[in-house]
C-alpha cells in the first residue's frame, strides 16, 4: 500500500537528496511493497528525515544515484528506539558516538554485479566515515535474510536479541562495533571497496 502524504518534510532541490528519495521509494514501496508514506507520488520520505539525519550517496558518473544510507543520532528519536525496542534484549544502545543505519538502498536498475558493487563500496563509505568522524558504533533494523548477508561483510556484528515476525516480515536488531580492525576485517572478505568521499555541508557524502 502507497500513502501520499498531504504534509511531509519537503524535498531538497539538490538532485542527489532527489535521487535518493525517489531510489528508496521504487526500493522499499514498488519492489519491497513496505507500506510507506510517499511524497508527490514520487518520494519517501519520513519523519526521521530531518536536520538530524546525516546521508551517505553514491553516484554514477552521470549523477544517477547507486546507492545510499541514512544515518540517524542515537541520542535522540530513531527508528530502532521510538519503533522496535522491542527486538532488543537489552535497553536500546545510544550516545554521541552511536549512529543508527536506516534506509541502506541499492538502486533496483542496477545489474547484479553493479549492485554488489555498490553495495560493497556503501559498507565500505559507513566504515570510513565511523573511521573518521569518530563514530564507534552502528545500530540498525534488518530483515532476517539481510542480516545474514551483513555477518557475513567481515566486520564486527552481532544481534541485540533474537529475530522477531513483524507482520510479513522477521526482522533483528543489529549492532556493529568499528574500530582500527573493521577495514582489515572487510578487506578479508572480500567486501572492502574504497572510494573518495566528499563532504557536502554537514547531511551528505556523495561519491
Amino acid at each position: 500500500m502507497q500513502t501520499s502524504l498531504a504534509r511531509a518534510p519537503q524535498v531538497p532541490e539538490d538532485a542527489a537528496y532527489r535521487a535518493m528519495f525517489a531510489a528508496r521509494k521504487q526500493v522499499f514501496v514498488d519492489l519491497l511493497k513496505w507500506d510507506l508514506l510517499i511524497l508527490a507520488d514520487e518520494y519517501e520520505v519520513d519523519q526521521f528525515d530531518n536536520p538530524d539525519a546525516e546521508y551517505l550517496i553514491l553516484l554514477g558518473d552521470c549523477g544517477g544515484h547507486r546507492a545510499s544510507a541514512r544515518l540517524l543520532p542515537t541520542d535522540r528519536s530513531h527508528l530502532l528506539d521510538d519503533l522496535y525496542p522491542f527486538l532488543c534484549d537489552e535497553p536500546v544502545p545510544s550516545g554521541p558516538t552511536i549512529r543508527e543505519i536506516t534506509r541502506f538502498c541499492l538502486d533496483r536498475h542496477q545489474s547484479t554485479s553493479e549492485r554488489r558493487i555498490a553495495r560493497n563500496q556503501l559498507v565500505t563509505a559507513l566504515a570510513q566515515h565511523a573511521l573518521n568522524s569518530g563514530i564507534t558504533d552502528y545500530t540498525g533494523v534488518a530483515e532476517l535474510s539481510w542480516f545474514s548477508q551483513i555477518l557475513r561483510f567481515g566486520w564486527q556484528c552481532v544481534p541485540l536479541g533474537k529475530a522477531v515476525r513483524v507482520g510479513h516480515q522477521t526482522l533483528v536488531a543489529l549492532h556493529i562495533r568499528i574500530d582500527e580492525r573493521t577495514l582489515d576485517g572487510l578487506r578479508g572478505t572480500g567486501v572492502y571497496t574504497p572510494l573518495s568521499l566528499q563532504l557536502i555541508g554537514n547531511r551528505e557524502a556523495r561519491a
